[in-house]
């Protein structure tokens, strides 16, 4: 576990595009030994000599669809709400935890999401409500809120004050992603017992995403297939040890090598693909629903989720 200084310096080392502030890799390998989460909502003013120039981003763009192409009948979306969504879905105690369930009480298999470090944002909880009632399987979804109530705030971003810093060192320090995954086979087992519901998805995003790669190649992985929406911190080397179908859908900020490193290295059924002209977090709490573009690609996104869950959930 990294010292309450170690991570103050992690904290310290932001480096991202423009729109992203994000935590950079530091320099002391104990404290990451990948990228951080680049999570947080897109504001602040930006260093020319910290961030690449708009020009660099224009070139990195693209507006054509994603490189991996998909099968999009499976799914019936709803329209999708810009602003002001009001959820469908109910808040239950599970295991302990305060946790968003929605879905037909019919359903027969279950995802899990687990939500980014801002928690309960409506675009995520769109999201969840999209998985539970677009499909032809019918699904129930549960986001349990890990963070208890305390999520990071949105002011924190950008983190450009020494306390800002300090505040997000305590925060990661205080929510490690191991912490959660080795809290996901019990609160499973609680799942099953509260919602009949006996096989479950998992789906994570950014700092969540890495929650998931840890669940699924550890030997008590609860799930029966699994997906990763812009992830953090992506590890090739947790990539070789996953034991369920995987879908990982990344941004134009995720490393383009460790996203290529970590497909080659999944030894499972797969689909892996770059949504070039997405920021991180379009399908979660940094999504602006208003513009017309990440709108299509926040669809295509679950569309494209859904479709995998259908072709690799073994019955």
């Amino acid at each position: 576990m990294p010292s309450p200084s170690q991570l103050r310096l992690a904290a310290a080392r932001l480096s991202r595009p423009p729109g992203s502030y994000a935590y950079r890799l530091s320099s002391n390998p104990q404290v990451f030994k990948t990228e951080p989460p680049a999570c947080a909502p897109r504001s602040g003013s930006l260093n020319r000599t910290t961030f690449l120039s708009v020009k660099q981003q224009a070139a990195k763009m693209s507006t054509m669809q994603a490189s991996h192409g998909h099968n999009q009948a499976c799914c019936n979306i709803p329209p999708v709400v810009s602003k002001g969504y009001s959820a469908k879905g109910t808040y239950e105690e599970i295991d302990g935890f305060k946790t968003y369930v929605t879905g037909p009480s019919t359903a027969k298999k279950g995802i899990l999401v687990i939500y980014d470090i801002f928690g309960y944002f409506e675009q995520t909880l769109q999201g969840a409500d999209i998985l539970a009632t677009s499909s032809s399987e019918e699904y129930k979804v549960v986001i349990p809120d890990w963070f208890k109530g305390e999520p990071c705030p949105i002011e924190w971003y950008p983190p450009n004050t020494e306390e800002k810093q300090k505040n997000l060192g305590a925060f990661f320090g205080k929510n490690p992603p191991p912490g959660v995954a080795g809290k996901l086979p019990e609160y499973v087992k609680a799942l099953k017992e509260k919602t009949g519901v006996q096989e479950w998805a998992i789906l994570g995003f950014c700092w969540g995403g890495k929650v998931v790669s840890l669940v699924t190649s550890g030997d008590q992985n609860p799930f029966v297939v699994g997906a990763e929406c812009h992830p953090a911190m992506v590890d090739p080397k947790e990539a070789e040890g996953i034991k369920i179908p995987l879908i990982l859908l990344a941004s134009k900020e995720e490393p383009e090598d460790k996203v290529k490193e970590f497909e080659e290295k999944l030894k499972v059924a797969k689909h892996v693909e770059t949504f070039k002209d997405q920021i991180h977090g379009w399908m979660a709490a940094r999504s602006d629903l208003s513009d017309a573009r990440v709108k299509e690609e926040y669809i295509r996104g679950y569309k494209t989720v859904l479709d995998f869950f259908a072709k690799n959930w073994k019955a």
